[in-house]
C-alpha cells in the first residue's frame, strides 16, 4: 500500500484535528500543541498500513487530548475563580466547518462540557459532534462498544434540561445582533430596566479574570436580582465600559468584543433561551485573548 503524502494529510486534516482538540480541552495553545505534535509523530511513523486516516487522526488526537486533560484536572482544581474554555474566532476552524457544526462550536456547549470526566467528554464530542460509530468510538478511547454506549447516554442525560441547541434554535443571527445593541446600550446606561427586561428567569453570570490575575467576580451569580445587580454596579464591572465595545464572530455567533487601543481586553458571550439572555459568560483573562482578533 502507497505512504500516505505528510503534505497532504496536514493541509487535508489539520483543521479536523483542531476541532476535535479544541472541544477536547478547551484551550486554543494546547489544541494546536496536540495537533503540531501529532503531525510530527505521524510523521515518523509507517503509514502505509493506515485504512482509514480520518479515523485514525481522530483516535491519536482524542489520546493526547485524554492525556492532557488528565494532567490539567489538578491545575484547574487549584485555579482561583471560575475556568472557563477560550474563545475562538472563525480563523480555527473556517467558515464552512463553522456551519456545518455550529451549535457544537457555541461558547455555551463547549461550557457544558467542562462537567464531563475525559473520557465522557471523548466518547460525547465523538459521537455528538463528529457522528463517529460506537464501535470506532470504543477503538479510541480503548473501552468496550456496550461501555462507550453507556457513556453517551449518561452524558446526556446529565446535561441541562434545556439543551444549548434548544435554547437557541429560534434566535437567528439578525435577531441575535438586535439583542445585542440593546443589552450594550442598557449595560453602558447603567439601566436596571431594561437589563432586567432583557434577562431570563434565572440567568446566570460566569467570570474568568485568569485565576486572579484579573479582579473580577470569583464566583457564578445566579437570579436576576444578583445578575442585574453586577451588570448595573458602578464599582464592580466598571471597567468594561471605558473600554470600546464592538460585535464579533465568536465560536460561530455574534457575541461583545472589548478593545483598549485596539488590543482585545474582554469577551462576553451570551447564550440566549429565545429572546432572552440565560447565560453570560465573561472572559478577561489576558491569555485566553490574546489570539482573538477582530
Amino acid at each position: 500500500m502507497e505512504q500516505h503524502n505528510m503534505e497532504e494529510l496536514y493541509l487535508s486534516y489539520q483543521k479536523y484535528a483542531f476541532s476535535i482538540a479544541y472541544r477536547m480541552v478547551g484551550v486554543v495553545a494546547d489544541a494546536e500543541d496536540v495537533v503540531q505534535d501529532y503531525f510530527a509523530e505521524l510523521q515518523r511513523r509507517d503509514r502505509t498500513e493506515i485504512l482509514n486516516i480520518k479515523a485514525y487522526v481522530a483516535k491519536g488526537i482524542t489520546n493526547r487530548c485524554l492525556n492532557m486533560l488528565h494532567s490539567a484536572h489538578n491545575q484547574r482544581e487549584t485555579y482561583i475563580g471560575e475556568w472557563l474554555p477560550e474563545p475562538v474566532t472563525d480563523t480555527y476552524e473556517g467558515p464552512e466547518a463553522i456551519v456545518e457544526r455550529k451549535e457544537t462550536l457555541s461558547y455555551a456547549f463547549l461550557v457544558l462540557l467542562e462537567q464531563f470526566t475525559p473520557t465522557e467528554r471523548a466518547v460525547f464530542v465523538l459521537r455528538e459532534v463528529f457522528q463517529y460509530e460506537y464501535e470506532a468510538i470504543a477503538d479510541m478511547v480503548d473501552k468496550s462498544e456496550a461501555n462507550c454506549r453507556k457513556i453517551f447516554s449518561r452524558a446526556k442525560r446529565n446535561l441541562q434540561p434545556v439543551s444549548t441547541s434548544e435554547r437557541r434554535s429560534s434566535v437567528n443571527e439578525p435577531a441575535r445582533q438586535t439583542l445585542l445593541k440593546r443589552f450594550t446600550a442598557a449595560f453602558a446606561a447603567y439601566d436596571v430596566n431594561r437589563v432586567l427586561e432583557l434577562l431570563a428567569d434565572h440567568p446566570v453570570l460566569i467570570a474568568d479574570g485568569g485565576g486572579g490575575e484579573v479582579h473580577t467576580v470569583l464566583r457564578p451569580m445566579v437570579g436576576r436580582k444578583g445578575v442585574v445587580a453586577l451588570l448595573t454596579s458602578r464599582r464592580v464591572l466598571n471597567q468594561l465600559r471605558s473600554w470600546e465595545s464592538s460585535f464579533a464572530l465568536i465560536n460561530g455567533e455574534s457575541n461583545i468584543v472589548f478593545t483598549q487601543q485596539g488590543k482585545v481586553t474582554g469577551v462576553l458571550c451570551l447564550n440566549l433561551d429565545g429572546e432572552h439572555i440565560q447565560d453570560l459568560y465573561l472572559i478577561l483573562d489576558p491569555d485566553k485573548l490574546s489570539h482573538i482578533i477582530i
